[in-house]
């Protein structure tokens, strides 16, 4: 386990390297400005992870040991493991005060979408650490507590001999904590204002992008840079290109997180999915010899006729010596030989009919060859996602006779705001105004007050008014009524997005 192997070196008092797990490393490494591993799955590194802030706990017995936590869903792993720990193997944090990187503003605590309850549902609330150890920013401050507040975070984290180990994930801003693009390398604790994106990307948990907060606070760069022991956490495709600007990039206040390239003892913990677009993973043949395979030579040429502004027949052996892909055309013998090849293979791909063209043959499409109808399987995450995101290619495999069967996974209720279902609620007392429960659910929705879950009727309502929406899609596209499907998985049906 490379991971272990590196710990050893950080509890000895060692700093990180790049080439330190075997030889050979700097070179296919050159372009990288972070230590960085990369793992299979994000939980198994995960633990990892958690077994090194565990090991730190247990052997910082002179002092209190001092924890940075992140949120979002990059750490969940890791604090489910910690819990794990403490749970069956005696991992006690009574000697841990925790720093939490920041929280929107204004919030409240009691709110689901507040880092407050998010560190209480995944943390806090399983360990044993004493509450007046535990240190979240306050999202409920009147504006003329700010500023004293931020100073006073700052001060206690100081007067502790500063974090000894913080737990950081990335945004696709580059943000850390939520420095967002601008933020000064000596910035500290502070009030902010997020990014357009960052807001984007926290709509689905607050319903709608109106509803996120516009600001936050945030520990700052420098705070965090003071850290002894930085970990950042990075899981999925969509972080792919921010951890490669982050670790093979400038430095720049553009991108806050390559201000990490300056720390002594950081790592990024990444999966293979986020560390995908390193160079040394999306174009090996830039640092190292490649063994040539079929999709690793497609993968070379196209990216070549992107990075000369040429078509496939109109690269010439000049263009492929001058990228680094001399010892393809070797392989394959002439420029000639490879170009025809290529060309071939995305000629034979092409095709304007999805489920197969009537009435119409082609030895080198064998898509083609028999055109009879076929089924067609359609994942949708809950209702109506299909219809927005492939709508168009839905209608034309009904057009064309195919078997159509869409599955939605929920059924949806997360999706529908309480405004949407009072007007149900409404209509329907309408026609039936005995009908109590449904003026209870009205109650309920004009008297939601802060921090409020819906309740499983609630629910249950707004999951029947995304299901009818979509049978009402179905019915458009002419595709039966028995080809739709609710599978309604519970991870998505608690009231909070809590993802199992």
């Amino acid at each position: 386990m490379l991971f272990l192997l590196m710990t050893d070196a950080i509890f000895m008092g060692q700093t990180n390297t790049i080439n330190h797990e075997s030889p050979g490393k700097f070179q296919e490494a050159r372009f990288e400005k972070i230590h960085n591993l990369s793992y299979s799955s994000a939980t198994e590194s995960s633990k990892l992870v958690a077994n090194e802030i565990a090991h730190l706990i247990k052997t910082t017995v002179d002092r209190k040991f001092v924890l940075g936590l992140a949120t979002g869903s990059s750490p969940i792993d890791v604090y489910k493991e910690l819990v794990w720990l403490h749970q069956n193997e005696n991992l006690s944090f009574k000697n841990v005060v925790t720093f939490n990187l920041d929280e929107y503003y204004p919030i409240s605590p009691k709110e689901a979408q507040s880092y407050h309850h998010f560190m209480r549902v995944h943390l806090f609330d399983h360990i044993d650490i004493p509450k007046d150890q535990i240190n979240i920013p306050k999202g409920n401050l009147t504006p003329d507590e700010i500023r004293d507040y931020c100073k006073m975070y700052e001060n206690k984290i100081a007067s502790l001999g500063g974090l000894d180990y913080q737990l950081l994930g990335i945004g696709r801003t580059a943000h850390i904590g939520f420095n967002e693009p601008g933020s000064h390398r000596n910035s500290v604790t502070r009030l902010v204002t997020l990014d357009p994106l960052t807001l984007n990307d926290a709509a689905k948990d607050f319903n709608g992008v109106e509803k996120v907060p516009k600001k936050a606070i945030t520990m700052g760069i420098n705070t965090i840079m003071n850290a002894k022991r930085i970990v950042l956490l990075a899981w999925g495709s969509h972080k792919a290109s921010v951890v490669a600007k982050t670790i093979e990039g400038p430095i720049s206040e553009v991108a806050p997180a390559s201000f990490l390239q300056e720390h002594p003892n950081v790592t990024f913990i990444l999966d293979k999915e986020a560390s995908s677009d390193l160079t040394r993973i999306n174009t090996p043949w830039l640092v190292l010899d490649c063994e040539w395979t079929e999709v690793l030579t497609k993968k070379a040429v196209f990216w070549l006729c992107k990075r000369v502004s040429k078509s496939i027949l109109k690269l010439t052996p000049r263009d492929y010596s001058e990228n680094g892909l001399s010892g393809l055309i070797n392989t394959y013998g002439s420029v000639y030989d490879l170009n025809i090849w290529m060309f071939n293979q995305v000629q034979k791909t092409i095709t304007g009919w999805p489920g197969g063209k009537p009435k119409f043959s082609d030895e080198n499409r064998p898509e083609r060859a028999n055109p009879s109808s076929k089924r067609s399987l359609i994942f949708s995450p809950h209702p109506v996602d299909d219809i927005i995101s492939m709508g168009g290619t839905i209608s034309r495999l009904i057009e064309q006779g195919h078997q159509v069967h869409i599955a939605y996974q929920t059924s949806g209720s997360r999706g529908v705001s309480n405004e949407h279902a009072l007007r149900y609620i409404e209509v329907y007392l309408q026609i039936e105004p005995d009908q109590l429960n449904f003026q209870q659910l009205k109650n309920e929705i004009l008297n939601t007050k802060e921090g409020h879950i819906d309740s499983v009727a609630l629910r249950e309502l707004k999951g029947f008014i995304r299901v009818s929406e979509s049978l009402e899609s179905a019915r458009l596209l002419n595709l039966p009524k028995e080809n739709v499907h609710f599978l309604n998985l519970p991870f998505y049906e608690n009231g909070i997005t809590k993802k199992k």
